[in-house]
């Protein structure tokens, strides 16, 4: 289990999470959702080590996170998929998903070919620049690159945006299965809400750098949830 636990985070003098507490659980989906800005990525940046919190802590299979730098949390199995997806433009899909590489011991570092069944694009395009791909290839790409880790934690920022609808469907598919199999926990977050509530096991509306709805996924009350993410 994932276990956030009263985090406070600061950029300077300004207070970007408050008091955040949030689960996420081997075989389900966790959902954050809320508008741009109320701190959704940074709660994902501070599970990934990529901010340090102030106050409150990560745990993480009962081992605090607190003050472990990234790299050394990717070996302990988390994998972070950025807003954006930050693939490398210039190497090739394969050199992109070998990246995933650096978190894994020496014998065990190749491509399973899961990931092709997962993404069956990705196979067909080994040797072309990821800079060359659709953004909808782009971010399927970016999932798998982290799925080569062989992560137990998957945290994934709106991997829909900017993405047509049938990869939206695919990414979906994708995320539901990873979850059924039980030996992964998913922490997502997403401003869609028919994605999110699709898929959500539990979820977790902020506004303001705070929690203001949380719950199980099928006690989600639609009118609720999307008076925090209507624009």
């Amino acid at each position: 289990m994932l276990q956030v636990q009263d985090i406070d985070l600061f950029y300077g003098a300004s207070q970007a999470l408050r008091k955040i507490s949030l689960n996420a659980v081997k075989g389900e989906v966790t959902c954050v959702l809320g508008r741009n800005g109320v701190g959704k990525t940074s709660l994902l940046r501070a599970i990934a080590g990529q901010q340090a919190v102030k106050a409150g802590s990560i745990l993480w299979e009962d081992e605090t996170l607190n003050g472990v730098p990234p790299h050394q949390r990717a070996r302990r199995g988390i994998a972070f998929v950025p807003q954006g997806r930050e693939i490398f433009p210039l190497l090739s899909v394969e050199e992109n998903l070998r990246t995933g590489y650096a978190a894994l011991p020496r014998g065990q570092r190749r491509v399973e070919a899961e990931i092709f069944e997962l993404f069956p694009v990705l196979k067909e395009m080994l040797g072309r620049r990821g800079g060359d791909l659709s953004g909808g290839q782009q971010q399927q790409l970016a999932i798998a690159r982290a799925l080569v880790m062989r992560p137990r934690l998957l945290v994934l920022d709106e991997p829909t945006e900017g993405i047509q609808p049938s990869i939206i469907k695919d990414i979906e598919r994708v995320i539901r299965l990873l979850a059924s199999r039980g030996d992964m926990a998913i922490v997502l977050v997403e401003q869609y809400f028919d994605f999110a509530r699709d898929l959500a096991d539990s979820y977790a509306v902020m506004d303001r750098g705070e929690i203001v709805l949380s719950g199980r996924g099928d006690e989600m009350v639609e009118a609720d949830v999307r008076r925090y993410i209507a624009v």
